[in-house]
């Protein structure tokens, strides 16, 4: 079963709106508060920060997914981030959900809220229930209005992230489409990020939790910018059955082609993340292959991806290969060092650098050009089994530090 690519973001599924307004909440010049909307209520499900310092959005986003029996709307704020505020940034959570509630006329337990931004701040309440009387006012469910909610809650983003894609399952449409932002603290089990999948898709809260959960493993765990953590981060997805489609099941052609679909959503938006890393001016794609297992694959791209050094090499084109070895080394993941084979891949071309663990004789030139490609992939063959691994980051940059040394002001 094919999956089509689409243009959108949370608007393309059916019966989703959304809105991006202005409410001053710390950008004098731009969007800062975005709300997604259902027209029906939603089985949710949802992943969030490893961190053992989670920011009241989180907490308050946990109890709607394990305790609600459904969900029909998300409150969006950039610039606070509402971490690190004790009772009152809770207190600020269930206000927002009553004033959000209100306005749009459902039940208080069935709106969740995220923000972004710095950390340590308390919510200017005024401002943020003004904003959202100004998204309530304002929901659509065009594409354009996708495009403001996506914009509206980026903070050091340079470009706003989205992805849509569409199956058939029973004859009848079914799309899933997503937004999200990241672009520093960024690193597995999860990131600096916001994500927010919509879909029409009828599927059950249990089911839609499982492919959720199994997805997010190879996406949104698998990219770095700078090996941070931080307090916010949320995946949700809402499914709000207005496909009208036959219920997806477990274990059918129908339940793999949506999590083909959902897989297609998640790793567009990571891979955007990556790529926006702050600073960065080059996506780092790194696949390690002939893995004895797929979490040793996993765990031994992301120490690639996540070394400094090998990001700075990438960043100043120089093809020092001994370093992704040196990264594979202090991975945890035992292997032979002598069968290890690393190839740099861009649109200039592909290079081979090391073989049996030993350097090649490639062409430096060559080697410079490819990796001043915009987009530089790193393939490392381990010649120990079949199993594979994508990771993403970008390059590290001075302006990476730049952009960090003043983020509060």
């Amino acid at each position: 079963m094919m999956i089509k690519k689409i243009t959108g973001g949370v608007t393309a599924a059916k019966g989703f709106e959304a809105a991006g307004v202005s409410a001053g909440i710390k950008y004098q010049d731009r969007m800062d508060m975005a709300l997604v909307y259902s027209k029906a209520p939603c089985v949710l499900a949802g992943t969030f920060t490893s961190n053992q310092v989670k920011a009241a959005p989180v907490l308050w986003d946990q109890q709607i997914v394990q305790l609600s029996s459904s969900g029909q709307a998300v409150i969006v704020n950039a610039g606070i981030a509402n971490a690190c505020t004790g009772q009152e940034g809770m207190n600020y959570c269930k206000r927002t959900a009553a004033r959000a509630a209100q306005a749009l006329g459902i039940p208080e337990n069935a709106v969740l809220v995220a923000s972004t931004g710095v950390i340590g701040m308390q919510l200017p309440m005024e401002k943020i229930e003004a904003g959202v009387e100004k998204l309530a006012a304002q929901k659509a469910d065009t594409l354009e209005a996708g495009d403001s909610a996506a914009r509206a809650i980026m903070t050091t983003d340079t470009v706003s992230k989205q992805a849509a894609a569409q199956i058939e399952v029973g004859g009848v449409p079914v799309t899933i489409g997503g937004m999200s932002k990241g672009s520093g603290m960024i690193h597995p089990n999860m990131c600096t990020m916001l994500a927010f999948v919509t879909t029409d898709a009828v599927i059950s809260k249990e089911l839609l939790t499982k492919a959720v959960k199994e997805d997010v493993k190879d996406t949104f765990n698998m990219i770095s910018v700078d090996g941070d953590t931080s307090t916010n981060d949320t995946l949700l997805v809402m499914a709000n059955g207005m496909a009208q489609n036959p219920e997806i099941l477990d274990g059918t052609p129908e339940y793999e082609a949506f999590l083909e679909a959902l897989h297609y959503v998640n790793a567009t938006l990571a891979r955007m993340m990556a790529g926006d890393g702050e600073g960065a001016k080059a996506l780092l794609e790194v696949t390690v292959s002939g893995a004895q297992t797929k979490e040793q694959a996993r765990t031994l791209s992301r120490s690639v991806v996540s070394s400094n050094l090998v990001k700075a090499a990438v960043y100043g084109h120089d093809a020092n290969w001994g370093r992704i070895l040196c990264a594979l080394g202090y991975s945890g993941v035992s292997f032979d060092p002598e069968k290890v084979d690393v190839a740099f891949v861009s649109g200039e071309g592909t290079v081979q650098v090391c073989k049996d663990g030993m350097a090649t004789d490639y062409s430096e030139e060559l080697a410079g050009r490819i990796l001043s490609a915009d987009e530089v992939s790193v393939l490392v063959d381990m010649h120990a089994g079949e199993q594979t691994a994508t990771a993403w980051g970008c390059d590290l940059t001075y302006d990476y530090v730049k952009i960090n040394a003043d983020y509060r002001s």
